[in-house]
């Protein structure tokens, strides 16, 4: 039986690698761009709400970023149909809603991470950076933010991986990429169309995964003054 399932989806594959390329390209596109408008949003809701007299406003907002994480995907990505389509001009059907969607569950690993790391910075380092002369801004930019940055990146790192496997449920709001196969498998009981768009979520998120751990590494060695 195991066989028979590898063999079809083998056969399934080798006829079928300009239709995978085409949702490769549609998978990554969703995650590129929500990761992308994911990152800037969380990493300015981080530092802002690490700055000092805002822990209530901090816990408040961590609080609903993981809370965000509890929505069943499903769920949150029908939401944004009548959401969206309620406002003129905007399209409700498609990759706006899932990008959209993505942009929220990214926001816990980014936020949480990005504000746990500036808070972590040792105050002897940035009272040092006071005595120095350095204003808020430039402790922000020159101390706290490259001690926080391999922090910040594994956050986005994560968010990276989750969204990839997230995205697959996309093709409920027309968003497509791998979800298309899976859902098509399911719909018409093709186990080989299953395995397709399992093998290639799973092998685009390893390499995602490999990818950022590399990046994570390399930046993270410039900011702590180690190239030019």
């Amino acid at each position: 039986m195991e066989e028979r399932v590898f063999q079809a989806t083998w056969t399934y594959i080798n006829s079928h690698w300009s239709l995978i390329l085409n949702w490769t390209l549609q998978h990554l596109q969703m995650v590129a761009i929500a990761t992308a408008i994911a990152t800037l949003l969380g990493v300015g809701i981080g530092i802002y709400i690490a700055g000092e007299g805002r822990e209530n406003l901090a816990n408040v907002v961590v609080n609903m970023a993981e809370i965000m994480l509890t929505i069943p995907s499903l769920a949150l990505y029908t939401m944004m149909i009548p959401l969206l389509g309620s406002i003129p001009g905007v399209q409700s059907i498609g990759m706006v809603p899932a990008i959209i969607a993505l942009i929220l569950y990214a926001q816990m690993p980014i936020v949480e991470n990005t504000y746990t790391a500036i808070k972590e910075v040792s105050p002897a380092i940035i009272e040092a950076g006071r005595g120095m002369g350095m204003s808020p801004r430039e402790i922000l930019l020159k101390v706290k933010l490259p001690l926080a940055f391999p922090v910040i990146m594994a956050g986005v790192r994560s968010a990276v991986v989750m969204s990839v496997g997230i995205a697959a449920l996309a093709v409920f709001v027309g968003g497509g990429g791998f979800g298309i196969p899976i859902f098509r498998g399911i719909r018409n009981l093709r186990v080989d169309l299953i395995m397709t768009g399992a093998i290639f979520s799973s092998i685009l998120a390893v390499a995602l995964d490999l990818i950022f751990g590399v990046v994570e590494r390399r930046l993270s060695w410039r900011s702590r003054g180690g190239g030019e």
